[in-house]
């Protein structure tokens, strides 16, 4: 289509004199938008009491977003690649804002499944091509620091969370006025709000027209080095010397077909399954891990476990962005798999620590679940540079996208045996009584009701075999990245058919 033209590579390479250093904003513009599937929490209760559907039907929502993420970047990575990355986030900000209109539709008609197709279908294939669009271009631009490079945008992706719960919150509170379930005593719970499906699905709208033109800064910005460019100063021959850095290039096809592949497809997994252990459950687990004997919970109270605490969920956010930038910075100069060693290892020493002193002291606790958690950001900013080490730049965006299942995989097995494990333990707990204050009458209240645990019966020793088990993946995992060699000769592809396509109009202008 002639219009649309602007978007093709060849209208992408960059003139002489263009700073690489724009390449990064342009790449966080779309992964800051679409971290704001980590922001859904905002709004959930207020969709399971608009559809009056259970908390699993609602997160649904989010599982099929991730999964159709990971399948999407695997079967679209290969024209990622081809097509360039205008091309890409072009596509990505038109699906990830559809599908947030889609799903307004959906809330507005009381249709939960427009949500599922709108969030979880279409805007999932934005999520994924927007995922890995900048991937290979940023390390194309950067072949002296990929960690780095890769890092700053995937940063972006923890850094969207942190943007979209305050944002989504004010336009809430912009376009309704909330309500607050009750308590089993009939008091007002004052920490959950309500917003009715109107409200919510005006909120959908408005992200979508923020986001689309957020993420279109990122389209007209990004750009395409010239055949042959590389930094000033820069020597190849320094990054080709050090440990599993190929000078050559792997296809797609041949990256699955090699062990290395899979050894990193299980090393991510088992890094993000540990991660979202402690991810998926922070606010229940705090105050869980901290119960006095009369049932309260330290971590409800700021007097008591101070405001470090009390901010626990922004708390592990802060470093599961910090850490996405830090440790794939820090991969530069340590290596990758080292960075992998780092993770995995001292991430298994940490959650023992958790199961034997995690509820000793709440400071510790604090730190303990923080280390772990930047080490689950690391790991994400880390890999697309590990890819392209072992397989070269050629296709990188591809394998990236295959090698992305993996996080799929891990966010359905994380809180399945989490998850799994607490629903065992709290049905073994006896049922309270409580005296409701406004009635004045004595109502049961139960761990489990509607298929959802509440507050006030677990405690940490419910939590061990969940921790138990993540030590054991961890452990799979350290095992999994020590096995990793340098890619076979036969997988190499001939220098010729990895040369960058001329372009028709080089140097020019979008």
């Amino acid at each position: 289509m002639p219009a649309l033209s602007f978007l093709d590579r060849s209208h992408t390479v960059a003139p002489p004199g263009y700073s690489r250093w724009l390449i990064p904003p342009a790449a966080l513009a779309v992964h800051m938008c679409i971290g704001q599937a980590y922001a859904t929490s905002v709004y959930k209760v207020s969709l399971i009491e608009s559809f009056g559907a259970s908390e699993k039907a609602i997160g649904y929502i989010f599982s099929v977003a991730i999964a159709v993420l990971g399948i999407s970047s695997a079967l679209f990575g290969t024209w990622v690649d081809s097509g360039g990355p205008r091309k890409a986030m072009f596509t990505s900000a038109c699906c990830w804002s559809v599908g947030f209109v889609v799903a307004a539709a959906g809330i507005a008609s009381d249709q939960l499944w427009l949500v599922y197709l709108g969030y979880g279908v279409i805007g999932g294939i934005g999520l994924g091509i927007g995922y890995i669009s900048p991937v290979s271009t940023l390390m194309k631009w950067f072949p002296d620091r990929p960690g780095l490079a890769t890092g700053m945008a995937i940063m972006g992706f923890g850094a969207g969370a942190m943007i979209a719960s305050p944002l989504s919150t004010k336009l809430l509170d912009l376009y309704g006025d909330p309500t607050h379930p009750l308590k089993p005593d009939g008091t007002p719970n004052l920490t959950v709000s309500l917003y009715d499906g109107s409200t919510v699905a005006k909120m959908f709208l408005t992200l979508a027209i923020v986001y689309f033109v957020v993420m279109m800064f990122g389209v007209f910005t990004v750009r395409v080095p010239a055949p042959g460019w590389s930094p000033p100063h820069f020597d190849p021959s320094t990054v080709k010397a050090k440990p599993l850095v190929t000078s050559n290039h792997v296809s797609a096809r041949n990256a699955i077909r090699t062990p290395q592949f899979w050894l990193l497809w299980t090393v991510l997994f088992c890094n993000v399954t540990a991660g979202i252990g402690i991810l998926e459950n922070a606010a229940p687990m705090i105050q869980d891990f901290f119960r006095t004997e009369d049932g309260s919970s330290l971590a409800s109270d700021p007097t008591k476990i101070g405001i470090v605490a009390a901010g626990f969920v922004g708390f592990l956010s802060l470093f599961n962005m910090g850490g996405r930038f830090v440790w794939s910075t820090v991969s530069d100069f340590l290596g990758r798999k080292v960075n992998y060693v780092i993770y995995l290892g001292v991430g298994l020493c940490l959650y023992a620590l958790l199961v034997s002193v995690g509820s000793d002291s709440v400071a510790l606790f604090v730190v303990i679940c923080a280390v772990i958690i930047s080490f689950y950001g690391g790991g994400f900013a880390t890999v697309p540079a590990y890819l392209r080490d072992l397989f070269g730049t050629f296709q990188v965006g591809a394998i990236h996208g295959r090698l992305l299942t993996a996080w799929s995989a891990a966010g359905v097995a994380g809180p399945l045996i989490v998850n799994g494990v607490l629903d065992s333990a709290a049905e073994d707990k006896p049922c309270k009584q409580v005296v409701n204050t406004v009635t004045q009458k004595t109502v049961e209240v139960c761990a489990v009701k509607d298929g959802k645990i509440q507050a006030g019966f677990l405690d940490a020793g419910d939590y061990r075999t969940a921790l138990l088990i993540m030590i054991g993946v961890l452990a799979v995992g350290f095992v999994a990245n020590l096995l990793i060699r340098p890619v076979a000769e036969r997988f190499h592809e001939p220098p010729a058919s990895t040369a960058p396509p001329t372009p028709s109009a080089p140097g020019g202008e979008a």
